[in-house]
């Protein structure tokens, strides 16, 4: 068992926290922000994410999670302290390392004996040099700063965690390494490895990992994008792609861009960190200029299907997350979209399962939210589908056809088999795939 501290509670804190104390170590989580560390006292978790509530539950009441604002209360009995800390991107593209040095300078202030600081949240690569000096500023106790970061899937973040194929620990110090190994033995008993490295190669290392499988999903995008103008199937291509075992599966699935807290955010840190070397990463330029035109490759198409004119037609809208099993909205495609057809004059009426609220937060009542998915059909003159939800991968295409003034399917995540669609009457525009229904 080890006593552990988790600095932030955000999505990488909670999960980490909350993973840890269900293999029985003893988990300190702490956060600023007193209202929200009173709702998880009370149960009341501030994410979405499949398993952690009972996970979170059940370990709150068992005691080997708590949670206080108070941060040398938290840290005091640890032994290992992870930083799993916001670092937005600033207006350059680089990583803000405010939070995680301020926390650090703090800590450098208050511990009393040897501890082992994690850096958990994705950083640039140097950061654990500069994480060791803001705590040298003020401390002459021993310590090590290792860096550890996450590869979490939002929607999978705690099968993620439990049973990882790999974790990486940067760190120079022989003694932090024996902790650190003892601590994420529990989670590689089937033979996944831990592996051992420098902090600056862990540190590069989830950047390159991110910002490669972004690049991925560009590639597919772009392949989509031009078998629409030769009369290619993406589909096809994809399977005969995949099948190379050199290539994979994974990551094939064209559609209207990625989103989320991390490719976006970590692709630009690193083209910002080249930046700082003098060098050019361009092969990630690219992924960033074509991404963001991806994001609304639908709107001129939809524009086009009503000869020039969106203003007063009504758009469902099935998904609001950039992914499914989140509720996270960050750069989610499904706002770009929105906001280009807000701007060409149409209503939204849009559905969710988990997502929702945080597009309240954000858009207000300028668009309408609906109960269910089948709620936004009535009387829309087309439907966009923005997220891949299970949900909405079988409907009811007769009722879709009564609800709706006009059968229309712009589909951004190419959901539906075309012949299947193209049965029922329904114009279908997905990505890299042929147009029915003409």
């Amino acid at each position: 068992m080890k006593k552990i501290a988790v600095v932030g509670t955000g999505y990488v804190g909670l999960v980490t926290g909350t993973c840890f104390a269900e293999t029985g170590n003893q988990v300190t989580c702490i956060d600023i922000d007193a209202q929200k560390v009173e709702r998880m006292l009370n149960g009341e978790i501030p994410i979405y994410e499949p398993q952690l509530d009972t996970l979170f539950e059940r370990n709150l009441k068992a005691g080997r999670l708590k949670i206080t604002t108070d941060l040398k209360e938290g840290i005091q009995d640890a032994e290992i302290v992870f930083l799993a800390l916001p670092t937005p991107p600033g207006e350059d593209g680089s990583a803000d390392l405010s939070y995680i040095l301020g926390v650090a300078e703090h800590i450098g202030k208050i511990i009393e004996d040897y501890k082992v600081i994690v850096d958990k949240s994705t950083v640039p690569v140097g950061t654990a040099e500069k994480v060791r000096a803001a705590i040298l500023k003020s401390s002459k106790v021993d310590f090590d700063v290792v860096s550890n970061p996450e590869f979490l899937r939002e929607g999978f973040a705690v099968e993620d965690f439990m049973k990882p194929e790999r974790v990486v620990v940067g760190t120079s110090s022989e003694k932090a390494k024996k902790i650190m190994g003892e601590l994420y033995q529990p989670f590689v008993r089937q033979g996944n490895p831990i592996i051992f490295m420098d902090e600056k190669s862990a540190e590069l290392t989830k950047y390159a990992a991110n910002s490669f499988l972004a690049m991925k999903i560009t590639f597919m995008n772009e392949v989509a994008n031009f078998c629409e103008l030769v009369g290619a199937d993406v589909d096809m291509v994809r399977i005969g792609m995949g099948s190379d075992s050199r290539i994979g599966k994974r990551f094939l699935f064209p559609g209207i861009g990625y989103g989320g807290s991390c490719f976006p955010k970590d692709v630009q840190a690193l083209v910002k960190s080249g930046k700082d070397e003098n060098f050019n990463f361009q092969i990630l330029e690219s992924v960033m200029q074509i991404n963001e035109t991806q994001k609304t490759v639908l709107l001129p198409k939809m524009k086009n299907y009503f000869k020039g004119n969106l203003s007063g037609k009504k758009i469902a809208v099935w998904g609001l997350a950039f992914k499914p099993n989140t509720d996270d909205i960050r750069e989610a495609p499904a706002l770009y979209m929105i906001d280009g057809l807000l701007k060409e004059g149409a209503q939204i009426a849009a559905y969710d399962p988990e997502a929702m609220e945080n597009v309240k937060k954000q858009l207000g009542d300028t668009i309408t939210y609906c109960e269910n998915e089948y709620e936004t059909l009535q009387n829309a003159d087309a439907l966009l589908i923005c997220t891949e939800w299970g949900i909405f991968r079988n409907p009811d295409f007769n009722r879709l056809k009564e609800l709706m003034n006009n059968h229309a399917i712009f589909d951004g995540r190419n959901l539906f088999d075309t012949e299947t669609v193209a049965k029922q009457g329904i114009y279908y525009q997905s990505i890299g795939r042929e147009i029915v229904g003409k």
